[in-house]
């Protein structure tokens, strides 16, 4: 079954978290340009990406499967926020309101993957 991926909430919060990211990841040091600054990009990109390529597939078995990669990239998302905010690249209260928003929608994402399966 497809989905409107524009209709999806984890798919709108997961552009909002891009935006967030690219945000923040404007002040990263000059030498991070190739590292963490384009590898949370990369991250961030890739859970909306997913999302919608993911709603385009003919069965929610292989929809699921694009959520798992969407999960996957998510969590690496998180563990490079850790680092960045751990090498003090961004505010802590810009910090807070990331990991908040990955939180969120990672429990979307689970459950959606739950009402995909019934």
């Amino acid at each position: 079954m497809k989905h409107n991926f524009k209709n999806l909430n984890i798919w709108k919060l997961s552009i909002e978290l891009a935006d967030e990211i690219y945000t923040v990841t404007d002040s990263f040091p000059k030498s991070e340009e190739f590292g963490l600054k384009s590898q949370l990009r990369r991250c961030a990109v890739s859970v909306a990406s997913n999302i919608a390529e993911g709603s385009s597939r003919s069965s929610n078995k292989d929809f699921n499967r694009f959520l798992e990669i969407s999960l996957g990239s998510l969590y690496e998302l998180q563990t490079q926020v850790i680092i960045s905010n751990n090498r003090q690249y961004f505010e802590s209260s810009k910090n807070e309101i990331i990991e908040n928003k990955i939180t969120e929608l990672q429990r979307m994402i689970s459950g959606f993957q739950k009402n995909l399966q019934l």
